[in-house]
């Protein structure tokens, strides 16, 4: 006879994972993989990818005013020669570990919008971000922007995912919230344990109702695991046409890499997710920035330009377009410990085959600065709300209210 005790213990374990899964909505990469098998995303469906950079990025070494001495007089030690820099135009370049993105750039499939910021802004990690996070800059409030755009969708787990054990704010909801993938998946038992599983998690009669929603759970969890391993096995989609960047590929390895070869693997799957969210910290740099930031950089452009290469294999390269933010800025001055403190406004980037490639927004001056800080020339709501316009194909007053801004950096439908 089955021990009931070990079986009542093991649902009971079960029970609080589902519990807990139920209100953060930790997804496993199975589920994924069946949802793509059973209810694919319709092809032409417009994908978004959030790209959160942590720390607060040194816009002003990102996109360098390389034709205004004010830059190169204000930052002695962390300047970079002009001759390094990857130009953009007679006024701009980007940074010089950034060849990735310009290669994308001369392709017209990035958008720059200069001066992004919120007005009156107070450079704290914790309140710039949830400010950013919750698009809603003069108060408070506990839902994120992709959330509200999630409540206003029928409720599935799968629509947006965000890699890592943590959700990030913007995709919590009032009524719905998007889901957690941590980036290791989850390991399932092989052989005598697996059997053993599979026995504890028959039905039983004297099952309350939870602990039979887990047992199933657990059923389900074994029999959809053996027909989609070939996806989860199979390797991401090949990146065609990579940029070409000091003799190598502009690929390499990183976290952010990893979790965009997640991202494309599941995208070509054809997981049935509008909004994906992937992230990488460290640019809080107020030591050695140049080396830091450089290397961070590097890694952002070569991540980015690899996916974009990996989704030209695949049928759905029109159909995601990429969104880069960091919380804020840093100071124009250097500080003396060669980096630079917590600023205001800086550069966001939009990335994608749809996307109207050039400059958007007013360029911050150096000789204006306030409290020697960047102006801010453009509200990030500016920015969303053309996302959920002319990405997410959704009405942005549901999200932003009476919020009437937009930058128009997608082509025309």
């Amino acid at each position: 006879m089955m021990d009931t005790i070990s079986r009542r213990r093991f649902l009971k374990l079960t029970t609080g994972a589902v519990a807990v899964g139920t209100a953060a909505n930790f997804l496993t990469l199975d589920e994924i993989a069946e949802a793509a098998l059973n209810r694919p995303l319709a092809s032409g469906t417009p994908i978004l990818v959030v790209v959160t950079l942590y720390g607060g990025n040194d816009g002003l070494n990102t996109v360098i005013p390389f034709k205004d001495p004010i830059y190169f007089s204000a930052r002695p030690d962390i300047s970079y020669k002009a001759e390094t820099m990857l130009p953009l135009d007679a006024e701009l370049a980007l940074n010089p570990s950034m060849g990735g993105i310009k290669a994308l750039w001369d392709q017209n499939k990035v958008a720059i919008i200069r001066g992004v910021g919120y007005p009156k802004p107070d450079r704290s990690h914790f309140s710039s971000m949830a400010k950013w996070q919750t698009a809603s800059p003069d108060k408070h409030i506990n839902t994120g922007w992709l959330g509200r755009w999630l409540d206003t969708q029928p409720a599935d787990p799968m629509l947006a995912i965000s890699l890592g054990s943590v959700l990030p704010p913007m995709l919590a909801g009032n009524k719905i919230s998007g889901s957690a993938l941590p980036l290791g998946g989850l390991v399932i038992p092989k052989g005598a344990l697996a059997n053993q599983c599979i026995q504890l998690s028959k039905a039983a009669r004297v099952d309350s109702k939870l602990m039979a929603a887990a047992a199933t759970s657990m059923r389900n969890l074994f029999s959809v695991s053996s027909s989609i391993q070939p996806i989860l096995k199979a390797p991401a989609p090949i990146a065609v046409d990579l940029p070409t960047v000091n003799g190598g590929n502009a690929g390499g390895d990183s976290n952010l890499s990893q979790q965009l070869d997640v991202v494309a693997k599941l995208i070509a799957a054809g997981s049935p997710t509008k909004v994906w969210s992937v992230s990488l910290g460290g640019f809080d740099t107020h030591a050695n920035e140049a080396n830091a930031q450089a290397e961070l950089l590097g890694v952002v452009s070569n991540s980015l330009a690899r996916f974009m290469g990996q989704l030209k294999s695949t049928t759905r390269s029109n159909d995601v377009t990429m969104m880069v933010y960091s919380e804020f800025g840093r100071r124009v001055k250097g500080n003396a410990s060669q980096g630079t403190d917590h600023g205001t406004s800086g550069p966001m980037f939009i990335i994608g085959e749809k996307v109207k490639g050039g400059f958007y927004g007013d360029q911050p001056s150096l000789s204006k600065l306030i409290d020697g800080d960047l102006a801010v020339t453009t509200d990030f709501r500016d920015v969303y709300g053309t996302v959920l316009e002319s990405i997410l194909k959704s009405p942005a007053e549901q999200t932003l209210g009476k919020w009437a801004g937009r930058t128009s950096f997608m082509k025309p439908a």
